[in-house]
């Protein structure tokens, strides 16, 4: 990113003109995310992050589209805490197979005082190796943040999911405000923030643009933007619900890229369901990190050789490449 390309960073976005630029011609949106990326990005280069869940299922949070709330009947087993040398073990394979940074989520409402250490050891691990680290297990408190910062975590997910407007329609368990503040320990602490949400959730365009008006407003913006796309699982709540036309799709990680030029846009959760075709207009609209390996926490994820397949069709690599070449 050139000094010269910070003045295109904002902060003060109105939904409404977010709302006017998802109205654009998709080909006038797509050429002015695309322009804006290569103004901060190399437009060839993909960053790989996998992404392993921990401790699965049993969740006590009713979110309308996971497989792991204890409140819907999926079927998923409730599995304990993975040791430690199995989870450092998969961190290996990951790296090995061209991911720079390893991502661990945990079905917790919150992380309890009595499992710091263990994550803490964690992520010390797999720093060892060289890799960047991501968690995701739910709500911390201020001193938790600290103590994962001082571990040397680099990011921490926890995604607004949607919007404020149609947040209640999705999760009734925990609060918007609840998500801002564990982001504010976060970013308090000093560490980077990954946050985004869902989309085709059964939300309209505005709820869309509601998403991305509270990640682009805030004052910082998250480094990494995860914008999934809902996997449809049997015994949830939004089993069923009319899928999401793929060029509105497309248009989400446009306008995110627009708005947040300098932040890593991530095709993550849904990519098992796009065609190569899909997959390429959302790198070319400024999706530049993908969720690498056969399966996100609990659905599935194309397979890492089908993934290196389409970016040497595209002409892509990956930001570990790029980093070993240098």
């Amino acid at each position: 990113m050139s000094t010269s390309s910070t003045h295109l960073i904002r902060h003060d976005w109105t939904i409404e003109e977010i709302e006017a630029l998802f109205e654009l011609p998709f080909n006038d949106l797509l050429f002015r995310a695309h322009t804006l990326h290569r103004e901060f990005f190399d437009p060839n280069t993909v960053q790989v992050s996998t992404l392993m869940s921990i401790k699965t299922g049993s969740c006590p949070e009713d979110c309308a589209y996971c497989p792991q709330s204890a409140h819907h009947d999926t079927g998923l087993e409730k599995e304990k805490l993975i040791a430690i040398e199995n989870i450092l073990k998969e961190a290996r394979a990951a790296k090995e197979k061209g991911a720079s940074r390893f991502c661990m989520g945990a079905a917790w409402r919150n992380l309890n005082d009595r499992d710091v250490d263990y994550v803490v050891e964690l992520v010390s691990g797999v720093k060892e190796m060289g890799m960047e680290t991501c968690m995701t297990l739910g709500m911390l408190k201020e001193d938790q943040a600290k103590t994962l910062k001082e571990a040397g975590l680099d990011y921490y997910n926890h995604n607004l999911d949607t919007s404020r407007d149609y947040y209640g329609d999705i999760i009734t368990t925990r609060t918007y405000d609840d998500r801002l503040e564990t982001l504010k320990h976060v970013r308090d602490a000093g560490m980077n923030v990954c946050c985004g949400g869902i989309v085709g959730m059964g939300e309209d365009r505005h709820d869309r643009a509601g998403l991305l008006y509270e990640l682009a407003t805030m004052e910082k913006h998250p480094e990494s933007v995860p914008i999934n796309l809902l996997v449809q699982v049997e015994g949830t709540p939004l089993e069923g619900v009319d899928a999401l036309d793929s060029f509105e799709f497309i248009r989400s990680i446009a306008v995110a890229r627009i708005l947040m030029p300098a932040s890593y846009v991530r095709l993550s959760a849904g990519r098992e369901d796009m065609n190569d075709e899909t997959q390429s207009l959302c790198f070319f609209a400024g999706a530049n990190s993908i969720f690498y390996g056969e399966k996100l926490l609990t659905t599935p994820n194309p397979e890492s050789g089908k993934d290196m397949q389409l970016f040497a069709r595209l002409g892509l690599q990956t930001e570990s490449m790029s980093c070993s070449e240098a």
